[in-house]
């Protein structure tokens, strides 16, 4: 038998497959509040489409014995992201079907086997781009082309019927103003974190007799859990005049967890920068500001940005957390769905959160090797 020349894509659509195979597609519950009996993808309806799904399922299996080439991963690709789709869709169409012989207060949520096999199959996308060593706009427009047509799918009605939209649809006006407080936590906790910590990695680089004392504080601070040092800032704050709850300790807390990266990446940065390069610098006559700023700056622009990626999305998952003090944002609906044991409120306020951090990872990702390429 030939060996599989992917054996990441070989295995990702065999964990799929089995899914597909072995777990519920989707559960039909009474009510929001009770668990749900799960239906596998054959028992639950949609008609042609289980065969279809399984067969691009296979078809993605088969694809990890193709030769490496760009056009083979292009399939793969374009195989794959027709799958994702297909399932959503499925899902969709099976919600709508068991919603029209079932009472209003019914629910068709997603189960196991879908989340499986989707995330499979994203995974399977980023590794065939990966492989094919996708430029930046590329993965940008496979990307935008798959969240067009997944828009596209709810737009049209086809996701009605599932009960994380329909409770999307209840609280439709409360959660676009938990979203923007969301990125408001986010943007204003990043902010002050680079104002205050990218001082601190110049200052660490240019005293190597610091770098203990410092990251040894910041160490500290990461260690604290979240809920933690949310209590502790309370009489801080409160001696301040500041509440000990809502958006104020949540930035702070937000802003000293950001800073530890920040400081530690920007120290990376300007000590990656070519020693020879500094020199030549050097002996050209620049000054020690000049130096920063034509040499050790753009060379250690792509390790800043690196360290940013991980600043950015710690900090919109941690802002999650923050709604326990009452600082809003996307975590108010995994901590409602918690209390009222609604998973799908819960994932009303956890699938938004995941993808705005996968966003944001993506969009600082493709200005890395722009930055790289910069004199």
């Amino acid at each position: 038998m030939r060996a599989p020349r992917n054996a990441v894509l070989l295995a990702l659509a065999l964990v799929a497959l089995l899914a597909l195979l072995g777990s519920g597609f989707i559960t039909h519950a009474p009510n929001r509040l009770v668990s749900g009996t799960p239906f596998t993808l054959w028992n639950a309806p949609g008609g042609w489409r289980a065969g279809l799904i399984l067969t691009l399922a296979v078809a993605l299996a088969a694809g990890a014995f193709l030769t490496p080439a760009r056009h083979h991963s292009a399939t793969i690709v374009a195989t794959a992201s027709l799958l994702l789709l297909l399932l959503l869709d499925t899902a969709g169409v099976a919600a709508r079907d068991f919603a029209a012989h079932a009472p209003p207060a019914a629910r068709a949520g997603l189960g196991a086997a879908f989340w499986v096999a989707s995330l499979s199959t994203a995974l399977a996308i980023i590794d065939a781009l990966q492989r094919a060593r996708a430029n930046p706009a590329l993965r940008f427009a496979v990307a935008l082309a798959l969240a067009a047509a997944i828009l596209a799918l709810a737009a049209d009605g086809r996701l009605d019927g599932l009960s994380l939209a329909r409770e999307y649809d209840v609280r439709r006006s409360a959660f676009a103003a938990e979203l923007l407080r969301h990125c408001a936590l986010v943007a204003g906790s990043v902010f002050p974190a680079l104002v205050i910590g990218v001082p601190l990695g110049i200052f660490a680089a240019r005293k190597p007799r610091s770098r203990g004392g410092l990251f040894a504080v910041l160490n500290v601070i990461e260690t604290v859990p979240s809920v933690a040092l949310f209590g502790l800032l309370i009489a801080p704050l409160a001696a301040l005049g500041l509440s000990g709850v809502g958006p104020a300790p949540a930035i702070v807390a937000l802003t000293l967890y950001a800073l530890l990266p920040v400081a530690r990446n920007t120290e990376a940065g300007i000590l990656a920068a070519d020693t020879a390069a500094v020199e030549a610098a050097r002996g050209m006559g620049m000054t020690t500001g000049q130096i920063f700023r034509r040499v050790e700056l753009p060379l250690g622009l792509p390790v800043f940005v690196a360290g940013l990626r991980i600043v950015v999305v710690q900090t919109i998952g941690l802002a999650a957390v923050a709604a326990l003090i009452g600082a809003g944002g996307l975590g108010t609906f995994i901590f409602q769905g918690i209390g009222q044991y609604a998973i799908d409120l819960v994932l009303l306020g956890a699938v938004p959160t995941i993808a705005l951090a996968l966003a944001a990872d993506f969009a600082l990702a493709m200005m890395t090797p722009r930055m790289g390429q910069e004199p």
